[in-house]
């Protein structure tokens, strides 16, 4: 018995152990993830910065100097531009490591090499969206570049110094989680960083939406619910702006251009109402007589966060600002001489076309009137646990055949062919962002930003700028096809050539204005220009609320400072309220109205507009607003294949102020025809009904910062290493766009002068180690719409009490 009893003890034992170091799917090896020697606990870190130290790495050529201040932000001095970078890289790396490769696997399509076969087929549409071909072909280019070769080289060699220092015991947190080990970081992860930016921007599309809607309603309500231009806009270039060149002439519609397709295809779609902004002021509206430049990039909001910052010096440079981790330079900042801020164009740059094979080989496809061979890409993606996939990617000469359907035929002939959906993408073509990235940050006037912009072809973005000359001005950058009007709202005939890209928009064709006599210039994505502008950008864009309030406030701000700006960055007064609240209270019928109703409705009609945090009339305006929206086009736009793409939340403003009599506010799931009375009163009642079923009678519980849901997730979606629901003001279509975990990823504001200052924060912290105190130490000050001054020093020799310690990097 005791002989049984101890086989069975040393029996469990050799399985609990050989358990505790064994995957089961998503779930680490415990034995490894807890283990006191490698295990998570070696990430806990101490609240007080390290104290001075020297590093000897191979490859630095001179002497570096690190200057961590309070915040764990590194202010990085070297005595040459390779050791500069190589120090970034390093650096960034110390903090950053796992999120950097995760998110090189993403835009790579290398998840399921790690997480397993659930990622496979997220693989699958990023190697089928062609970022690994664009990411390619974009590192040729930068290579081309001998500043941007030597810059990316030393960045690499940074990152490399620093992986191959650590031990399973040093790896990040996330790493033994997920157990897998950090490998060497390469040059064209650089471009994946860019790629996915690209994504991230301009890689949703309406196309499949649209043609289908056109099927159903035909061209005459399609144009009419979709128009091209909006009824409210206050666009980025002020209207009236005049242009001063010879445009090219634009080419002609295809005759194909209506074509159609069923599509049965999740695709990535556009989200109305997530946003940035950015704005300059010139120094004839500022106290002390020179810009203040603004910006508050709005992107979906994680831990660690998208935005590193950083300090970079070096002979013949000195920049403030943050840069993307796994990229070199300063993304957005200043110098001593100029600032600048991005928010996105959202250009018509990703088309989709209709492509029709000869046969189930697909070795050829029609196009101008004859057969044209195919190319192919073998994608082998790795999977955990399983064998390697290998998906053959047709390619035509528009782009990769991303979707392929046997099941499908095409207007072109009557009998059964095969067909597939080829992708045509700015992001698959060469380019040399980081140039951009490397004039800026060296720059020193108006003439340096124009020629920085002539490099940046994706994702198209809004350049703001401002310098201590007194220049200010924004070009709403890119590398523009040059299209037909609304070439690309539809899926296009891959089999005319008409249909094709036609060249580009020139460079300096592109919408820009320097110095406009109003005294400041802004952005916050909605339409580029007024419709004088002789080229097609887009036909849609982020509706004009958040810009038309910018514009409002510093049309009368005079004497503007910093304090202006943030406070400016932080609004979350509606414009969309201001517009149509009235009407809607107009149109509700009181005499259908119970008692709670009632009450709600004076709620309602003695808000103030302002998406505060304890607001009860924003949450009840929101709730009736979007069920209004909903009831209007859910019944009409209830097809699947539709997916859900109503009209715009302009067109629907246009229907209520305008067109009441509109046969679109009839329910056509009811026998009876409503009215927009009868839809406003009915979508009143439901909300009423919906928020009292969720939160109780009016009170507190129905203040918008309690009902609305805002939180920071970690990239890996676990709840114990993200933020918790927190309350919060603003919405889609205020400036302070909180919404839906998206929102202000940074806060920039820059007074530019005789000595620039800075002031930014970040929803978060540095570190990217959850066990540590700068994982998260700034996200309080971020909540509160604060700002803190950016330490912006001159030498490394500069005294602050901010600096906490000093690490020194020589040569091994």
């Amino acid at each position: 018995m005791k002989f049984t009893k101890a086989f069975l003890s040393i029996a469990f034992t050799l399985a609990l152990i050989w358990a505790l170091q064994t995957k089961f799917g998503p779930v680490p090896p415990l034995g490894k993830f807890l283990s006191p020697a490698d295990g998570f606990w070696q990430n806990a870190e101490s609240k007080h910065i390290l104290a001075a130290h020297n590093l000897k790495l191979t490859g630095v050529t001179g002497k570096v100097t690190v200057k961590y201040d309070e915040n764990r932000i590194p202010h990085i001095f070297a005595d040459n531009e390779h050791d500069l970078y190589y120090a970034q890289g390093y650096i960034t790396a110390t903090d950053r490591l796992w999120q950097m490769d995760i998110q090189t696997r993403q835009a790579a399509g290398r998840l399921a090499e790690v997480l397993g076969p659930n990622l496979l087929e997220m693989d699958r549409y990023h190697r089928r969206m062609g970022i690994v071909y664009g990411a390619e072909k974009t590192l040729k280019a930068m290579m081309q570049e001998p500043a941007i070769r030597q810059m990316v080289l030393a960045y690499t060699e940074g990152i490399n110094a620093y992986i191959h220092q650590l031990g399973p015991r040093e790896y990040p947190l996330e790493f033994k989680m997920l157990d897998y080990a950090p490998e060497d970081w390469k040059p064209i992860n650089c471009a994946f960083l860019l790629k996915l930016m690209s994504e991230t921007l301009a890689g949703g599309s309406n196309e499949f939406a649209m043609s289908n809607i056109l099927k159903q309603f035909g061209a005459k309500a399609t144009n009419d619910l979709f128009p091209d231009y909006p009824m409210h806009e206050d666009p980025i270039i002020p209207i009236g702006t005049k242009w001063n060149f010879k445009p090219l002439t634009i080419p002609k519609p295809s005759a194909g251009f209506s074509a159609q397709m069923n599509d049965n295809v999740k695709r990535v779609v556009k989200e109305e109402g997530i946003g940035s902004n950015n704005w300059a002021v010139s120094g004839s509206k500022t106290a002390n007589g020179y810009p203040i430049l603004a910006n508050d990039p709005h992107l979906n909001l994680t831990f660690p966060s998208i935005w590193y910052q950083v300090q970079l010096s070096a002979p013949g440079i000195n920049v403030y600002g943050v840069s993307l981790p796994g990229s070199p330079c300063v993304i957005l900042g200043f110098n001593n001489n100029i600032s600048w801020g991005i928010t996105n164009v959202d250009a018509d740059v990703l088309d989709w076309y209709q492509v029709k094979f000869k046969d189930d080989k697909k070795n050829e496809y029609w196009y101008n009137n004859k057969w044209n061979k195919t190319s192919r890409r073998v994608e082998a993606i790795n999977i955990r646990g399983q064998k390697t996939l290998y998906d053959t990617v047709i390619y035509t000469h528009h782009g990769p055949v991303v979707y392929e359907d046997k099941s499908k035929t095409t207007d072109h002939s009557p009998d059964f062919v095969p067909v597939g959906d080829a992708l045509r993408w700015i992001a698959h073509d060469e380019s040399d962002e980081l140039m951009t990235m490397y004039i800026l940050n060296k720059g020193k006037n108006y003439a340096d930003y124009r020629k920085a912009l002539t490099y940046f072809n994706a994702p198209a973005s809004n350049f703001v700028f401002a310098s201590k000359d007194n220049d200010i001005a924004i070009t709403p950058n890119g590398k523009y096809p040059l299209k037909y009007k609304d070439q690309g709202k539809f899926i296009l005939d891959g089999t005319d050539p008409a249909d094709d890209w036609h060249g580009w928009i020139p460079f300096d064709q592109n919408p820009t204005v320097k110095n406009p006599p109003r005294g400041f210039v802004s952005s916050a994505n909605q339409s580029s220009t007024d419709q004088t502008y002789p080229y097609y950008i887009n036909w849609s864009f982020a509706p004009y609320e958040r810009g038309k309030r910018i514009n409002d406030r510093l049309t009368v701000m005079q004497k503007a400072t910093v304090d202006s700006m943030r406070i400016l960055q932080t609004d979350t007064y509606s414009i969309r309220a201001q517009d149509i609240m009235a009407t809607m209270l107009k149109y509700v019928d009181a005499s259908k109205l119970d008692k709670n109703q009632l009450a709600v409705l004076q709620i309602a009609k003695g808000w103030n507009k302002d998406f505060a945090a304890n607001s009860t009339g924003a949450t009840v305006f929101n709730a009736w607003w979007i069920k209004l929206y909903g009831l209007i086009w859910g019944d009409d736009f209830a097809n699947k294949n539709l997916q859900s793409n109503y009209p715009s939340m302009d067109r629907t403003e246009q229907l209520l102020l305008k067109e009441p009599n509109s046969k679109w506010f009839d329910d056509i799931r009811t026998p009876a025809k409503e009215t927009c009375a009868d839809m406003v009163t009915k979508a009143f009642t439901s909300a009423v009904t919906d928020l009292v079923k969720e939160h109780g009678q009016p009170g507190e519980s129905w203040q918008w910062g309690k009902v609305k849901k805002m939180e920071i997730t970690h990239l890996t979606q676990q709840e114990a290493l993200s933020s918790g629901n927190f309350e919060s003001g603003g919405t889609g279509s205020t400036i302070n766009a909180l919404v839906n975990g998206h929102g202000p990823s940074w806060r920039m504001v820059v007074q530019m002068g005789p000595t620039v200052k800075g002031y930014g924060i970040l929803p978060g912290g540095e570190s990217g180690n959850p066990g540590s105190f700068f994982y998260s130490d700034m996200l309080k000050i971020w909540q509160q719409g604060q700002l803190k001054e950016l330490l912006f020093l001159q030498s490394p020799t500069e005294a602050s009490g901010r600096i906490k310690t000093v690490v020194t990097i020589g040569s091994k």
